[in-house]
């Protein structure tokens, strides 16, 4: 009985606390708060600029400390190394490294063959840059090493800069790879000094310029490339050698000129090996739960064509060109030519941020997906080591490989262990085992480049996913594409970079305009034209747009401003100083006339009347005078009173629209939506306000006329709302706030601003002292 006593309350607490929260989520949302504008809200919030951090003072602090946290800093492998879980990773780091190992060597052989150079160079690049990437790396899960659009890249800088011989004689060839290897070994350490320079100034942001559908259109174009350039080997031709803008377009043309001429036993390998390739993989996409580790089809094809070369004699019976000799042991290292610098600067920047960028996506990637931040300064440093150490043991230029990265983690792989032991496998290759591949066939090297285009070559399907996505972005992917099928990879790359930015000026200058109306019984304010229940306040005009307001659209804002006021703000204006002006023009008429009359009547009486009547004439310029003396002295007073935000304030009855018989506007406070600025230039403080910047006041720098100065003629007063902190402070150092406008024009809020503008209509004109000065 005690428990059941015990347990009613808690029950019927427990029953008060579910209806509760249940109203709760039922409630209405309910504040009250004073009006705020930014004087308001700076002396409530106790507004003060944010203290500046000079990041610079702790670079050039020296200390024990800070010399050890650079150390870990640059050499991460000292971080995560000794804190290795043997246990729980090193058996799946084993065998992730032989998986990638695995794919290393063909696909080494293959790209190496793509660059230009002789298959044993590939090696080279997939045993140093590797192991460098060890020490230096922050990402756990990418594969670095040879990458067919790093290959593709390097391949026509060295075809351009060492072309292929005018005769196949034995001499010609040597020297031609080994003119070959100097320019790409000199070139890996151009871009290695390129990465590393960068990465070591923070540089790491650069990759920012190059968004998603532009990489992927470039590698999409870049994929075509390695494709077209597989062909000679794939139909056994000998090409002449092609760079520069259209290269393409030549080499496709001679291919099809010269197909006659193809080698029936190089074809027949070629789509033998091929076939074999392609259906490997798709019992590794089929088997993929069922497999401890994905079929080695690449090694598998790359053995037995070795073995059916050797046994059948392919090259001496059916003419299929082989790798040839495959020197065993390691190179010693070789100083780079500095004399080339100046010939491959542009196209080693090129490199070196395709090859980060691709890395750093890659990354970026693994890391979301595995929970572990990935640092881009430091990917910079490691990727530049990379090929800065590689090129002088005579590498080419290296990234990271999508396939590979992901058989490293689909193999359980943790982290750069993996790549390690992956180089290791590929260092026993070079030493001992790769003599052993002299007579595998190129044509099967092709096959494999091309099987492993698959996944770039299906980017096509880009464009229908951008076209229903967005068709800017899809814009930004066909020009990238076609730029760099017919201006090749270097130049197409710029063309991209210039006109994706340019793009982003022109979204910015075509922003989306539209006046704002209040959702019923709520403080919010949306598009009129997208939102049906949305109404505009009577009397009140809200304007927003989307962009932020700077000198490329300052104008064009503007204009939207006045169009979607539906009022003709700059006729109105004129034709208000045309009839002011005509007034004042019959007013000097009338006086001289009344001032003819008087002669007239004061002529008979002689030169003692004369006296009066100059008298009376003198008399009436000075009344004249001090009757303009007081308008210009009345309209300085209602300056006064604008600035104090005072209300009363009176033009004279000859200068308001209605007692010109204009029309009159519809809405007696215009509210200028400001949020989504980002920053202000003195362009867009000129377009609102006419400013004094100090310099250049000329007629000519000036786009438009200040806002605030037409609505204000026009007799609607102008209020700011929504500006966020950092726009304030550049309103103030760009001294836009002053007596005609203060921050009590500026609210913190659209809803603030609306409330301000019906409590305290104008319907009369602000400052009308320059109408009264004409």
């Amino acid at each position: 009985m005690g428990l059941a006593d015990a347990s009613g309350p808690r029950d019927t607490q427990a029953l008060l606390s579910a209806t509760q929260a249940m109203d709760l989520r039922r409630r209405d949302y309910h504040m009250e708060r004073p009006l705020l504008n930014q004087e308001h809200l700076e002396e409530l919030g106790r507004w003060g600029s944010a203290p500046r951090t000079h990041q610079w003072r702790t670079w050039l602090q020296c200390s024990r400390a800070r010399a050890y946290a650079l150390l870990l800093q640059h050499l991460p492998v000292l971080v995560w190394l000794p804190r290795y879980p043997v246990r729980d990773w090193l058996l799946g780091d084993l065998l992730s490294g032989l998986s990638v190992a695995i794919m290393q060597l063909p696909q080494g052989l293959a790209y190496a063959l793509l660059a230009g150079l002789p298959p044993v160079f590939g090696l080279y690049s997939s045993f140093y840059p590797v192991f460098i990437y060890f020490l230096f790396g922050t990402s756990r899960h990418i594969s670095v090493g040879t990458f067919a659009v790093m290959s593709v890249m390097v391949g026509s800088v060295t075809e351009s800069l060492a072309p292929q011989a005018l005769n196949d004689s034995m001499i010609n060839e040597t020297a031609r790879d080994a003119a070959r290897v100097q320019v790409a070994s000199t070139l890996s350490v151009l871009v290695g000094l390129f990465q590393v320079g960068l990465g070591l100034i923070h540089f790491g942001f650069v990759v920012t310029y190059l968004s998603e559908p532009l990489v992927r259109g470039y590698t999409t174009a870049a994929a075509v490339q390695v494709f077209v350039s597989q062909l000679k080997y794939v139909f056994g031709l000998h090409l002449s050698s092609h760079s520069g803008p259209l290269s393409l377009i030549y080499t496709v043309l001679e291919v099809c000129w010269k197909l006659p001429q193809s080698k029936v036993g190089t074809v027949v390998t070629a789509a033998v090996a091929g076939v074999v390739l392609v259906v490997v993989k798709l019992l590794n996409d089929k088997l993929q739960q069922q497999l401890p580790m994905p079929i080695p089809g690449e090694l598998l094809t790359l053995i037995g064509a070795t073995g059916i070369s050797y046994g059948m004699g392919l090259k001496h019976r059916f003419e299929v060109d082989v790798v040839g000799n495959i020197p065993a042991g390691l190179v010693p290292p070789v100083a780079p030519n500095t004399q080339l610098f100046s010939k491959l600067v542009g196209s080693a920047f090129t490199i070196a941020v395709v090859g980060f960028a691709i890395a750093i996506s890659l990354g970026k990637i693994f890391a979301l997906r595995h929970g572990y931040r990935v640092d881009s300064n430091q990917e910079l440093v490691a990727l530049g080591l990379s090929n800065l150490i590689g090129g002088i043991f005579q590498c080419f230029p290296v990234s990271c490989s999508m396939s590979r990265s992901l058989v490293q983690e689909s193999t359980g792989g943790n982290s750069q262990v993996a790549g390690a032991i992956s180089s290791l496998f590929i260092l026993l290759i070079i030493v001992k085992l790769g003599e052993l591949f002299h007579d595998l066939p190129k044509a099967v090297l092709a096959a494999i480049i091309i099987v492993n285009l698959k996944g770039m070559l299906r980017q096509l399907s880009d464009m229908r996913s951008l076209w229903k996505a967005n068709r800017a972005d899809l814009l930004i992917w066909l020009v990238t594409f076609t730029a760099t099928i017919l201006l090749n990879l270097d130049l197409g790359l710029v063309v991209a970079v210039i006109f994706s930015l340019l793009l982003v000026v022109v979204r910015t200058q075509m922003p989306h305009y539209s006046v704002l109306g209040q959702v019923p019984d709520t403080d919010i304010y949306r598009d009129v034209a997208e939102y049906s229940e949305a109404k505009e306040v009577r009397g009140v005009k809200v304007f927003r747009s989307s962009a932020t307001v700077y000198f490329a659209n300052a104008e064009f804002y503007s204009d939207a401003l006045k169009q979607r006021c539906g009022v003709d703000v700059d006729f109105l204006i004129s034709q208000k100083k045309k009839l002011l002006k005509k007034q004042e023009q019959l007013k000097l008429k009338q006086l001289q006339k009344e001032e003819k009359l008087r002669k007239q009547a004061a002529s008979p009486k002689g030169a003692s009347v004369s006296i009066n009547v100059n008298t009376s004439l003198e008399d009436m310029r000075s009344n004249n005078v001090e009757d303009c003396k007081m308008m210009v002295s009345s309209g300085d007073k209602m300056e006064d009173a604008t600035a104090n935000g005072q209300e009363d304030s009176k033009a004279p009855d000859g200068s308001t629209l209605k007692a010109l018989g204009l029309p009159q506007p519809d809405f007696h406070s215009l509210i200028l939506d400001l949020g989504a600025l980002s920053f202000v230039d003195t362009v867009c403080l000129k377009s609102l306000k006419n400013v004094r910047t100090g310099a250049g006041q000329g007629p000519s720098s000036f786009h438009t006329d200040p806002i605030f100065h037409d609505f204000r003629e026009i007799e609607v007063e102008v209020y700011m709302a929504a500006c966020h902190s950092p726009v304030v402070s550049q309103l103030e150092a760009g001294h836009f706030f002053d007596a005609s406008i203060t921050k009590k024009h500026l609210f913190a809020s659209v809803h603030d601003a609306v409330t301000f503008a019906l409590q305290h209509p104008r319907p009369v004109p602000d400052s009308p002292v320059s109408v009264t000065r004409l």
